[in-house]
């Protein structure tokens, strides 16, 4: 299985739901599957296998899930394969379903029963011919780069006014900034907000700066706990993230000190406290899934180490992911960005330069969180990487992030 979650934002670049993509297996050994996926379990929604399997809150939190659904899966006992609330789902439509009666019926009786419909990948000349199956949509998810927009939001405004346009394939902060002008939309999809910074931004404010320092202090080879207990306890959001981290490892501890709690944790928990606690504070001003997508990957390549037969550096992938967004959080492009924090010749070639031993993982990593499951495939098949490995070390990510944050 290979999964990924891909984020829409609303106007205010506020995550607003995910869209669930899964694979069930490796179509370039299987390549008489490519292209259709009907044989890919038929009538099983393998969107909905891993929301019942992790609980939809490890998923997305109080948000909703697009789950993809075909021709054949749509006809599924849906309530039965996933117990999460049914206004929590969106059954997404795929190009495989048409607009004949007897799926309108079946969308008419899944709507009974709560759940949400979109549809996406609908061309300009098919959307009269859809207008029954349209009238039970709440999203419908467009290609901005493929219709005349305003033409389009004018229909849609006038024949199904409660239905919430989604623009796909927002590719740069510039189309973001005009979509979101021209008006219309409800959500924006693509890879608009992680793009790399390619001006740097004038300085980074004072208590960013502290918080580099207090990254570099830990990320030496052998930093003293005290001193980085005593950085710590000069702001008050990282004291309360401490504390709480303490008191889940020793319920029945009583801390003395934020001394005290930096001894108990120990010099290699401490650390990758820091490393993590600290990037969320970077990200307190950026939108909420740049720290998302940070820790994730921190996470996501420390659990691919063995994977990629890389055991022994799990510590630098986890910081070559967690600092794949430094130029996003510090507003300065990657080079300027690295410049100011100590990370090793490896992670820097990676990050800088797409080169070096790290460079592969850091690329797998972000081809499956943009769900590229060909290329995926592909890099699987020449590393003879198993696909089950990768889905648990993805899953195990998402469990890690979720547990960070309650």
């Amino acid at each position: 299985m290979l999964a990924t979650l891909v984020p829409l934002f609303d106007e205010n670049m506020a995550v607003s739901a995910y869209s669930l993509f899964a694979q069930k297996s490796n179509y370039l050994l299987n390549p008489r599957f490519l292209g259709t996926g009907s044989n890919d379990g038929a009538t099983n929604i393998a969107g909905l296998e891993i929301i019942e399997s992790m609980g939809i809150e490890t998923l997305s939190s109080d948000k909703e899930v697009f789950v993809e659904v075909n021709n054949i899966s749509v006809f599924a006992d849906i309530s039965s394969l996933c117990s999460a609330p049914h206004d929590r789902i969106v059954l997404l439509a795929d190009q495989t379903i048409t607009p004949d009666a007897m799926y309108v019926a079946r969308f008419k009786e899944l709507k009974k029963m709560g759940y949400r419909i979109a549809i996406r990948k609908l061309t300009d000349e098919k959307i009269e011919e859809y207008h029954e199956l349209l009238l039970l949509m709440e999203y419908i998810l467009l290609d901005h780069k493929k219709h005349d927009m305003d033409k389009t939001k004018q229909y849609f405004s006038s024949e199904y006014p409660d239905m919430k346009l989604c623009a796909v394939n927002v590719d740069s902060k510039e189309e973001f900034d005009e979509l979101k002008a021209s008006g219309g939309y409800t959500l924006y999809e693509g890879d608009f907000f992680r793009l790399p910074v390619t001006k740097g931004e004038e300085e980074v404010t004072p208590l960013k700066v502290n918080y580099i320092n207090l990254l570099n202090m830990v990320n030496d080879s052998d930093f003293e706990l005290t001193k980085a207990a005593d950085v710590i306890g000069r702001d008050t959001a990282l004291v309360i993230s401490l504390l709480k981290m303490v008191n889940r490892m020793a319920v029945n501890s009583e801390i003395t000190s934020i001394r005290h709690a930096a001894a108990m944790l120990g010099q290699k928990e401490l650390r990758k406290w820091i490393n993590t606690a600290v990037t969320n504070e970077l990200c307190a001003d950026k939108p909420n899934e740049v720290t998302r997508i940070s820790l994730l990957r921190a996470k996501f390549a420390e659990n691919l180490a063995p994977v990629f037969g890389m055991e022994v550096h799990s510590s630098e992938l986890f910081l070559m992911g967690l600092f794949s967004v430094i130029d996003l959080i510090l507003g300065k492009p990657m080079k300027e960005a690295l410049e100011m924090v100590k990370l090793s010749k490896s992670i820097n070639e990676a990050l800088i330069d797409n080169k070096g031993e790290f460079a592969p993982v850091l690329d797998f990593i972000i081809q499956y969180e943009r769900a590229s499951w060909q290329e995926v495939s592909r890099q699987m098949l020449l590393l003879n990487i198993d696909l089950n490995s990768v889905y648990d070390a993805y899953i195990k990510s998402l469990m890690w992030y979720r547990d960070l944050f309650e």
